[in-house]
């Protein structure tokens, strides 16, 4: 097995007990001591990976969030397009997203998931055209609050919506508001491009 091979498994060992540990007693409990034993690793190896609890809870959750990144070139092909593919990521990694974002994961990772969802929106919206205002930055908190609202209900529980069924939602509640900006940003646009 190459070095790789083996940083990546012991990583995800790691990984994986802290997810088991957070469904089993909630984030606030877990310790340490309980991930190595649970991961059965070292101590030095525990911390030749992460520095702490919250170092293996955040990288979780950026793994999660890179898979759902705009296209390099910056123009989706849908507008909000990261939607429907993460619902449907959550669906698939149910066990990861409960224990990162339900009600017994901590809080420190809720706020880490939102600056990460709102740099993927800020992304796309700037690639369909929007530019950098006071105006975007409230836009990208009105669209990361309807995403994590809509799925920190369907993790509590509070809705069986199927990820199409929160998808169609978001999409509901916020295109409107997005399409007025990307709007008027185009006007301003046009209204300086000379003649």
């Amino acid at each position: 097995m190459s070095g790789d091979r083996r940083v990546r498994r012991t990583r995800r060992l790691i990984q994986e007990a802290l997810v088991a540990l957070i469904l089993d007693k909630g984030y606030d409990a877990v310790t340490v001591t309980d991930i190595i034993e649970r991961a059965d690793v070292g101590r030095s190896t525990f911390y030749s990976h992460f520095t702490d609890k919250q170092d293996v809870l955040l990288s979780n959750l950026d793994e999660l969030t890179a898979l759902h990144r705009p296209p390099a070139d910056g123009r989706p092909a849908r507008l909000l397009a990261f939607s429907l593919p993460m619902f449907e990521h959550v669906r698939e990694q149910e066990r990861l997203v409960r224990a990162l974002l339900g009600r017994r994961g901590g809080g420190p990772v809720y706020a880490r998931g939102e600056q990460l969802l709102a740099a993927v929106v800020r992304d796309e919206l700037l690639g369909a055209g929007a530019r950098p205002s006071a105006g975007l930055d409230l836009l990208v908190v009105c669209v990361v609050g309807a995403f994590m609202g809509l799925l920190r209900a369907w993790l509590d529980g509070e809705t069986p919506a199927t990820p199409a069924e929160l998808d169609a939602a978001f999409r509901a509640a916020v295109e409107p508001g997005v399409c007025a900006v990307l709007g008027e940003s185009r006007r301003q646009q046009a209204s300086r491009s000379p003649l």
